[in-house]
């Protein structure tokens, strides 16, 4: 099982990165989300966002650029507008994101004050070395829906919710690695706690299907 090792020289790679940098600062941000509301003039979006007329403006023509926005002159004036609906879904999707981050990381660091037993959390490149090895139990703590749909491969699937009830399926020597949907789930951490409160040795992965398949790993799926 080798890690995908796709080219940075990819022209698909430089052409994401070309947008990623221009959405990366926080006034053009600004100026986009002001822009999706509606075309709107240079002047108009300088003052919506707080910023001087050149700044707005210097900050527009990189969004400009990278193809973020477009533009329709009307006399002296120049109207920005977004480039396309997939722009605004970009914006939305980032939004969400962002949001659903904070959000599991506050659930986690309110997890972490609740359990303040020091967590050693295994990444993924570890996980694929010492399953080479056979030294590790993989556990999936989603449902058994989720597991049968895809899951690591050789993973076993106890659902957190049955977990105390089976934890007597793991050997008590078992080296276990629990994981769920993604890096922010906090069930693989809620997992680790009981199988130590019961004896066990246990460790959260770094990550989850979403950051395997990320990682161009393959994962497996249950007979039909």
């Amino acid at each position: 099982m080798e890690l995908s090792t796709p080219s940075s020289s990819d022209p698909d790679f430089a052409a994401q990165a070309e947008v990623a940098k221009a959405l990366a600062h926080p006034h053009r941000l600004a100026l986009l989300r002001q822009i999706a509301l509606g075309e709107c003039p240079v002047d108009q979006l300088a003052e919506l966002t707080g910023l001087s007329l050149a700044n707005a403006s210097q900050h527009l023509q990189q969004l400009k650029r990278a193809g973020c926005v477009i533009t329709r002159r009307d006399g002296k004036r120049v109207f920005y507008r977004l480039s396309s609906a997939k722009m605004a879904n970009v914006l939305v999707t980032l939004a969400d994101y962002v949001e659903f981050q904070q959000t599991k990381i506050r659930e986690i660091l309110q997890r972490s004050r609740e359990f303040p037993e020091d967590l050693e959390w295994v990444s993924i490149r570890d996980l694929v070395s010492r399953m080479h090895d056979g030294t590790v139990v993989l556990l999936d703590v989603r449902s058994d829906e989720e597991f049968a749909k895809n899951h690591l491969p050789g993973a076993i699937n106890i659902p957190i919710e049955q977990l105390e009830q089976r934890v007597g399926e793991l050997s008590e020597n078992a080296n276990v690695v629990a994981y769920c949907k993604g890096q922010y789930c906090v069930l693989s951490v809620e997992a680790v706690q009981l199988l130590r409160a019961q004896g066990l040795q246990a460790n959260p992965l770094a990550g989850g299907v979403s950051e395997w398949q990320a990682a161009g790993l393959a994962v497996s799926a249950a007979p039909r």
